[in-house]
């Protein structure tokens, strides 16, 4: 065997195994401790990932809602700025005289109305029914009241008119007030 030097006072002997070992337990400590941070922070990126997926899918359903509610009333507009050509016919049919009302000019208006009602059904316009029904303020706007059923329309201003499902344009209306000639005269 070899003779080892011996240490110089200057030279400090290496430390034993002993102190190692707390060492290795704290490292396993952090090891442990830097896992479970690892793995609640991976949780939390997957939990922030979910929600973005659905948020996103959310997203695009609500823009494919709008892409099919804007083919579906994008012209509703344009119906609405149309409509009182269509009052207008009404309004003049109600005026034509009983001696005219057989005359080829009035038939021939009455062609034109039919075809322009055709394609207003044709778009998805369809006319609010009032005289009779009840009063429904999702439907109709009452304008004043007037003797008759109370609740129910008794006369009808304007028309109404929905496209598909929406209503475009409410039935100006007169309600009845629950009062009838008959018990007036009494």
């Amino acid at each position: 065997m070899m003779p080892q030097p011996e240490p110089e006072e200057n030279q400090k002997q290496p430390e034993t195994a002993a102190p190692e070992t707390p060492v290795t337990e704290v490292k396993s400590d952090d090891s442990a401790k830097s896992l479970a941070e690892a793995e609640a922070k991976a949780e939390e990126y997957k939990a922030s990932l979910q929600r973005e997926r659905a948020d996103f899918i959310n997203y695009k359903r609500r823009c494919e809602q709008e892409k099919e509610d804007t083919i579906k009333y994008g012209n509703a507009e344009f119906i609405l700025k149309i409509l009182p050509v269509l009052d207008d016919f009404e309004r003049a049919f109600s005026h034509i005289p009983r001696d005219d009302a057989k005359s080829s000019w009035v038939k021939g208006l009455k062609a034109l109305e039919r075809k322009f009602k055709s394609f207003l059904e044709e778009q998805g316009v369809m006319e609010i029914k009032a005289i009779g029904e009840p009063f429904d303020p999702n439907l109709h706007e009452a304008v004043m009241q007037a003797e008759g059923d109370e609740g129910i329309i008794v006369k009808e201003f304007d028309k109404g008119y929905k496209l598909r499902d929406r209503v475009i344009r409410h039935s100006k209306v007169v309600v009845g007030n629950g009062q009838h000639e008959s018990a007036k005269e009494e």
